[in-house]
C-alpha cells in the first residue's frame, strides 16, 4: 500500500529535491513548495473524476456552466446510480459531448459494478489506479495521472504528454526545443521519487510566462 503524502512530505520533497539539483533549487525560490488546493474527501472521488471528464478540452467559464447543469440533473447525491439514472439524453441536453456522456456513463457503471471502488484506490500502486481508470471510455492516462496526482497527492507522476510540462520544463532547463514525450520521460529520470514536485513547478513556468 504506497505511503499517504501529506503536506509536509511534498514540503520535504521539494526541499531534497532543491538540495540536489540547482535549477530545482532556483524553482523552489521563485515558486515555493507545491499548493495543490483542498484534497476532495474519497466519498467524492467519483464526482471529482466525472468533472475531469466534463471539463476535458474546454475553457473554464464553458466547462463550470456545463457541469453546473450535469450537477443540477443528476442531483443532491452525485453518485453512479443517480448518474445512470439520468441517462444519455438528459446528459447531452447538459451540454455534454456525446464521448463526454458516454464516458461518465461508462465510470458509473463500472463503479457501481464494482470494477473501480473508490473507497480502495488510494491502496493500489500508481500504475493499477491508471489501468483501472482507463479501462473508462474516455479516460486516458492524463486524466488518470491528474487524479493520482490531485486527488491521491502521489508525489512521483510525471505527465510527459501534458504540454505545461513540457514547455516549463524546456523553459526552466534552458532546453533549445520542446521535449517529446519520450524524451522527458527520460530527463525526468533523475528527479525520481518525486517528479509531482518538478511537474508542479513547469506548469508555474509556464503559466508565468508572458
Amino acid at each position: 500500500m504506497p505511503a499517504p503524502t501529506n503536506r509536509a512530505a511534498w514540503d520535504e520533497a521539494a526541499e531534497a529535491l532543491a538540495r540536489a539539483h540547482l535549477v530545482p533549487a532556483r524553482l523552489l525560490e521563485s515558486y515555493g513548495p507545491p499548493r495543490l488546493g483542498t484534497r476532495p474527501a474519497p466519498a467524492d472521488r467519483f464526482q471529482t473524476l466525472a468533472r475531469a471528464i466534463a471539463h476535458q478540452q474546454l475553457a473554464g467559464k464553458a466547462a463550470a456552466a456545463i457541469w453546473a447543469r450535469v450537477v443540477d440533473a443528476v442531483g443532491a447525491e452525485f453518485s453512479p446510480a443517480s448518474v445512470l439514472e439520468v441517462g444519455p439524453q438528459q446528459l447531452r441536453a447538459c451540454g455534454l459531448s456525446t464521448a463526454k456522456a458516454a464516458a461518465i456513463l461508462d465510470l458509473a457503471f463500472l463503479t457501481a459494478e464494482g470494477e473501480i471502488r473508490f473507497d480502495r484506490i488510494a491502496r493500489l500502486d500508481d500504475q493499477t489506479v491508471i489501468e483501472q481508470l482507463t479501462s473508462v471510455k474516455g479516460i486516458g492516462p492524463w486524466t488518470a495521472q491528474m487524479f493520482l496526482m490531485f486527488d491521491l497527492r502521489r508525489i512521483d507522476v510525471w505527465p510527459t504528454g501534458d504540454y505545461g510540462v513540457r514547455a516549463g520544463f524546456a523553459t526552466a532547463f534552458g532546453l533549445a526545443t520542446l521535449p517529446k514525450p519520450s524524451e522527458l520521460e527520460a530527463l525526468g529520470q533523475p528527479f525520481a521519487p518525486y517528479r509531482s514536485i518538478i511537474a508542479w513547478w513547469c506548469w508555474q513556468v509556464t503559466d508565468s510566462k508572458p
